[in-house]
């Protein structure tokens, strides 16, 4: 099972395993990650999933696509790695993957 790691902004990590085909926020949500609120359910229509990818990561993983993108023209600070954790659906490949909750979140 793959395994995430999610950074709070005061720089406390949480390791959590999930099947593959979860997505990133699913499995926040299943393990009471901090600042992960996931209003929407996962419907991409609210950015209050927001996280930062990690540099390392951030390349291996497929751009946002137009709905994404224009969600997260909603986040207070968005940047180059920002993405909805609802849109990141988690593969063997990304064993691993490291993200930082976004800070307006917590």
């Amino acid at each position: 099972m793959p395994r995430v790691t999610y950074i709070q902004p005061d720089g406390t990590p949480k390791v959590v395993e999930a099947a593959a085909g979860t997505t990133v926020m699913e499995a926040a949500v299943d393990n009471d990650v901090a600042g992960i609120v996931a209003e929407c359910g996962g419907a991409c229509s609210c950015a209050t999933c927001h996280v930062y990818v990690d540099d390392e990561w951030a390349a291996k993983l497929p751009p946002p696509d137009a709905q994404e993108d224009g969600m997260l023209g909603c986040v207070l600070d968005r940047r180059a790695t920002s993405r909805l954790s609802c849109q990141i659906v988690l593969k063997p490949e990304l064993d691993g993957l490291t993200v930082v909750v976004a800070p307006e979140q917590i």
